[in-house]
């Protein structure tokens, strides 16, 4: 494993939780809307085609039309994340103050889209995702056509760039940042890491679903579901009551990237991962394929999709994902 020392936090810093909870913060909020304004002036909400009436929401900010645009960036959030998350606004304005046309795609069920469809999120959900994005490129004539992706979403990027040439996606370079690799490997960690994450992501899934409940009573009550205190006994109780699945592994597994999954990709794909994530352990990053259009970056620390280099939250991840764009419009 080859340490990229390029980002090195000092102090509190350093350590992963502050990291990853400083992350998600209002205080850091508070730090990058200014910076965000004129890509937050230039938003425009679109609904996209998934496939099949499903319906995706997205933001679309495009450059001025005094600016030539040097390309579109598709950016999708982690899982109970949204359009809206720290991260995700803070890396797109980076992007569009940089000269990149942006868009912000929600996958179902996240952001202010709970109405859009009848049906639950869940994560195997690839062809919508593939689907919208096709659908946006179909509008937009802005190319060359870059992603970027954080934890379930840098696992759908990667989904999304293997599936890319066969769904005339003109995908030139993808960045998957603390991907889910092996989602079981996720659901050990947060149960045997500190409680505070699987209560962070219990409380924000059970107020996506009780917003669900409540605009399809006739579908949904999930009374029973809220006293389960587990989060694997949640994630389990809804696959065998509401997907096609039976079993939870079978279901993980549908949307795991390990063993040769990645092996035939032909759009170059950077994945970027930290040693010291609390979230998702790097071991199974290390053991993917070695392939031309697989490259992989590590960091010492970071925590999970955090990066934060100093108390003013500016974070290294929205350098990198800007320079390794930049890098790939030269190659």
């Amino acid at each position: 494993m080859k340490i990229d020392n390029s980002f090195h936090p000092r102090g509190l810093l350093a350590n992963t939780h502050v990291q990853t909870l400083l992350s998600s913060s209002g205080y850091r909020r508070k730090k990058i809307l200014p910076q965000a304004e004129k890509l937050l002036a230039a938003s425009e909400k679109w609904i996209l085609d998934g496939g099949d009436g499903i319906r995706l929401l997205a933001y679309y900010s495009a450059q001025p039309w005094t600016t030539v645009s040097r390309g579109l960036v598709v950016l999708i959030h982690g899982w109970e994340g949204s359009s809206e998350s720290n991260y995700l606004i803070a890396t797109a304005s980076n992007l569009f103050n940089n000269g990149f046309d942006v868009l912000r795609l929600n996958l179902r069920d996240h952001g202010d889209s709970h109405h859009l469809n009848e049906g639950l999120f869940h994560s195997r959900m690839i062809d919508e995702v593939v689907n919208a994005i096709a659908d946006a490129c179909s509008r937009i004539d802005t190319r060359p056509v870059f992603m970027a992706g954080f934890s379930l979403g840098a696992n759908f990027t990667l989904r999304v760039a293997l599936r890319a040439p066969a769904n005339n996606i003109p995908l030139q370079h993808a960045v998957a940042v603390c991907p889910v690799i092996r989602p079981q490997d996720v659901l050990d960690a947060l149960e045997s890491g500190l409680p505070i994450y699987e209560y962070y992501f219990n409380r924000k899934w059970e107020k996506s679903l009780r917003k669900k409940a409540q605009l399809f009573p006739q579908r949904y009550n999930f009374d029973d579901w809220y006293k389960m205190p587990r989060l694997r006994d949640r994630t389990e109780d809804l696959v065998v009551n509401h997907t096609p699945w039976d079993d939870l592994n079978e279901y993980l597994d549908g949307y795991s990237l390990v063993g040769d999954t990645l092996a035939e990709l032909k759009v170059p794909s950077t994945i970027v991962a930290t040693v010291d994530d609390p979230v998702i352990p790097v071991a199974e990053v290390e053991k993917l394929p070695a392939t031309d259009c697989l490259e992989r970056v590590y960091t010492e620390r970071g925590g999970h999709c955090a990066f934060l280099e100093n108390w003013q939250m500016h974070s290294w991840i929205e350098g990198y994902i800007l320079e390794r764009i930049e890098q790939s419009l030269e190659e």
